[in-house]
């Protein structure tokens, strides 16, 4: 049975259906999300999963709006060496063994500086995290994103860029080259390469301008994925919004 042309066809089988059934074929077992700390803004309620391994929307959501509030103070505590730690006790961890529900996707770089849960002052089951060099969204990314949309209930998604990006910076020295890159790398430098055409000649740092102007086009080409994310972006269900993380001060510049 093609399961992906039932989808597009109409024929009864919603894209969580799909989802369930995959995962039921190889035997994954995650779910919903449940309580945050006290000292969270807003609260989760654990859910009853759906037949899935325990995945649905039984759970209350966060809107966008409150999601952004969280990580925005998560990232303060972060800069002012106040963390908090939420979310990572013996309890929390055999809690979200049976089930989850994250109130954002951060699509982030690989960079090992870059840590989403840590930058945000995260803790198990609070993020769904999409890392590659060059914080790029090819099909598979959107996949992940979409899964996590559609199956888990995130309602806001930050494409994180950073300061001196490693991958946007070999894009930038490599694009007059006419040589092609070694190994793999073209497929993480093909899709910064617009980019960094973009910002040619712009005043300010070639660099860092081709870092946000990355950031930027994601967030965009995010917002008009079909079918997921735009429908629910349109439907006022979905943020999608752009990040950059200063390395030597830590904080996160979101819009």
């Amino acid at each position: 049975m093609n399961l992906s042309r039932l989808i597009h066809t109409g024929s009864g089988i919603s894209f969580a259906m799909f989802l369930s059934i995959a995962i039921s074929a190889t035997g994954c077992a995650t779910g919903t999300r449940g309580h945050e700390t006290a000292t969270d803004s807003v609260h989760h309620h654990g859910a009853t999963g759906a037949a899935a391994g325990g995945h649905g929307h039984d759970a209350p959501s966060v809107s966008p709006e409150q999601a952004l509030q969280k990580l925005v103070a998560g990232n303060a505590r972060y800069v002012s060496g106040r963390l908090e730690h939420p979310d990572q006790t013996v309890a929390r961890r055999e809690e979200v063994a049976k089930s989850q529900h994250p109130f954002a996707i951060v699509l982030s770089c690989s960079d090992s500086r870059v840590p989403p849960e840590i930058v945000f002052d995260t803790g198990l089951g609070d993020l769904f995290v999409v890392r590659i060099a060059g914080n790029t969204a090819d099909d598979a990314v959107i996949g992940s994103i979409e899964y996590a949309i559609e199956h888990l209930g995130a309602t806001l998604v930050v494409v994180l860029g950073h300061e001196r990006c490693g991958a946007v910076k070999a894009t930038v020295d490599t694009a007059s080259s006419t040589a092609p890159a070694p190994g793999h790398l073209a497929a993480l430098l093909d899709p910064i390469r617009p980019a960094v055409k973009a910002v040619e000649g712009r005043s300010g740092d070639l660099l860092d301008n081709a870092v946000r102007e990355n950031v930027a086009r994601v967030v965009g080409q995010l917002k008009q994925s079909k079918p997921v994310l735009a429908e629910r972006v349109a439907a006022g269900k979905l943020q999608v919004v752009g990040g950059r993380y200063d390395l030597d001060t830590g904080i996160v510049e979101l819009k």
